[in-house]
């Protein structure tokens, strides 16, 4: 049995991986168990790598160093290239009223540890605050930030040694992360919040303010438009919409811009439910006609692009109409249709609507792709070069008046920024940014499992000792309230006066703490993308008012 002790108590790589695996396995596990109707999900990992922590148990710390970075870099990328595509459109609608909320967390919290650093009268330092600030807001850029300072400082001169005040971080983080899951269970039970109603009414709002395609069958009436060119008319009527096909005598085609229109054709038109009134105003009138006759000569297929060459063409760069006489009509993606104008961006993973005849529908398929195999290989080289690009924005010194130290947005923040970028204008540099659900949830667990286990084993060891003596019991009392008063208090004022939805107040809260498990717990509770939207939202610019934040404390109370 001496291997089986050697792979449990001496440092390597395989009982770094036993230690792991074990833990992650077991936390998943005990996560699915639910208490009060509650369960926490992998955030259940954290607890699990305190109590072997607690045992003895350890690693290599270089290792877990690595592991909790990469783990939480992996999470990060994961959720940016998720929301990117939807991120501006999103912050537009509210993103301002969002980031003041965030704000209001952030200045809230520095206020409740300023004011319990005086109403304490010295017993717990300044720097040891920030320590536990750090902790309670499950911050690790800040706290390394006030780290930094403190080194400076002591290099310096202006104080003798630097002070450790990774402890107080340690013991107030587990409490931290449990008291912001906490405080969002608190706010939902508060306005009881039935999660199906509310996840019922996030779709109808979705539904009732996103812009629907409509299939018109308009009788050609207006004179004026007699002989006319349809791309003429189209630029005259000054609204989106697309001929699919026509009948003119009996005979079924597909138009092209320079097709002809006489007085009488009968089109088969797709809109949006927006512009749909006023382009049968404009065309004519409404009629019936079954359109199924015209699938002896024509069909309409739907094909899906895998060619890595169309990502980032725009429909009108293919002149499918033109050249092969077929006829995108609108394309489907992340569950949404979109009328396929001339202008609409296309990206691998789109599903689009082709009508024409059975030779140009092969033609297009063959110019598309249309193989779905293509599909299940996720693009790993796009999310590494992103990880590259988000590493190195995260390391980007930012000088501020006043502040000695440079401020950086972290391994975090930086793989956060460049991935919500990518998302959205990847196709631009010829990356390929699709990636298939499943797979971007598989990088997403993977990647906070290993963030959270590697946390609970680095702060297990110490955690229970330093917890239950004084000075511990004071910073635990201390990073609770800096955890749950700015979060209550804000969560009831975004509920009750901003009327956000709670899966999207949730995800804010989330991303104001910059705290992955409460993201991933906000997740696992919602059948929508609000939360991760939401926390994509604020989180740059919180993470960026924590680091400072911390800096600024140690500076103006050292």
């Amino acid at each position: 049995m001496e291997w089986f002790y050697s792979l449990l108590f001496e440092d390597g790589i395989a009982h770094t991986i036993l230690l792991y695996a074990l833990i992650i396995s077991a936390g998943i596990a005990l996560g699915k168990v639910k208490i009060f109707g509650i369960s926490l999900g992998v955030t259940f990992v954290l607890f699990v790598g305190l109590f072997i922590g607690h045992l003895g148990f350890d690693a290599n710390h270089d290792i877990v160093h690595f592991m909790r970075e990469f783990g939480l870099i992996l999470f990060i990328f994961s959720i940016g290239l998720q929301v990117g595509p939807g991120f501006f459109s999103s912050f537009k609608k509210g993103g301002m009223k969002m980031n003041l909320l965030a704000v209001s967390v952030v200045l809230l919290g520095v206020g409740i540890a300023v004011g319990l650093y005086y109403m304490l009268e010295g017993r717990v330092s300044m720097p040891m605050m920030v320590g536990v600030l750090s902790g309670a807001v499950t911050n690790t850029p800040g706290l390394g930030a006030a780290q930094e300072t403190l080194r400076q400082l002591s290099e310096s001169g202006v104080i003798a040694e630097a002070p450790q005040i990774a402890l107080g971080y340690a013991v107030a983080y587990p409490l931290g992360v449990t008291g912001i899951i906490l405080s969002l269970i608190v706010i939902r039970l508060v306005f009881k919040i039935d999660l199906k109603k509310e996840n019922q009414m996030i779709k109808e709002v979705n539904e009732s303010q996103s812009e629907k395609i409509e299939f018109l069958t308009i009788r050609l009436m207006n004179k004026h438009f007699d002989g006319k060119k349809l791309h003429d008319i189209k630029q005259l009527v000054g609204r989106s919409f697309i001929v699919s096909r026509m009948m003119r005598d009996e005979n079924y085609s597909v138009p092209v811009g320079n097709t002809l229109l006489k007085q009488g054709d009968i089109l088969f038109v797709i809109t949006s439910n927006i512009a749909a009134e006023a382009v049968t105003a404009f065309l004519g009138e409404l009629t019936e006609l079954d359109w199924k006759a015209s699938d002896k000569v024509l069909i309409s297929r739907r094909i899906v692009v895998t060619q890595n060459k169309i990502n980032g063409k725009t429909v009108g760069d293919l002149h499918l109409r033109s050249i092969l006489g077929a006829n995108i009509t609108r394309v489907h993606r992340a569950g949404i249709d979109l009328l396929a104008t001339p202008n609409l961006v296309l990206q691998v993973g789109d599903k689009v609507t082709v009508v024409g005849e059975v030779d140009a529908i092969k033609k297009v398929e063959d110019l598309l792709g249309n193989t779905l195999k293509r599909l299940d290989h996720p693009n790993i080289a796009t999310i590494f070069i992103g990880i590259v690009l988000g590493v190195l924005v995260g390391s980007i010194p930012f000088t501020i008046p006043g502040i000695p130290m440079p401020v950086r947005l972290g391994l975090a923040g930086g793989p956060l920024v460049v991935a919500i970028l990518l998302g959205r204008f990847g196709y631009k540099i010829g990356l390929i940014t699709y990636t298939t659900l499943s797979a971007n949830l598989m990088l997403r667990e993977i990647g906070i499992a290993l963030f959270l286990a590697s946390v609970g084993l680095t702060a297990g060891g110490k955690f229970v000792e330093t917890a239950i003596s004084a000075d511990g019991l004071l910073w635990v009392a201390c990073g609770f309230a800096i955890t749950t008063l700015p979060l209550l208090i804000t969560g009831i004022i975004g509920k009750k006066i901003f009327r956000l939805d709670y899966f999207a107040l949730i995800g804010l809260l989330s991303g104001s703490m910059t705290d992955p498990p409460a993201l991933a717990y906000s997740n696992s509770i919602s059948d929508n993308d609000a939360p991760a939207v939401s926390y994509s939202t604020v989180y740059p610019l919180t993470m960026f008012l924590r680091v400072i934040s911390a800096q600024i404390l140690i500076l103006l109370f050292i």
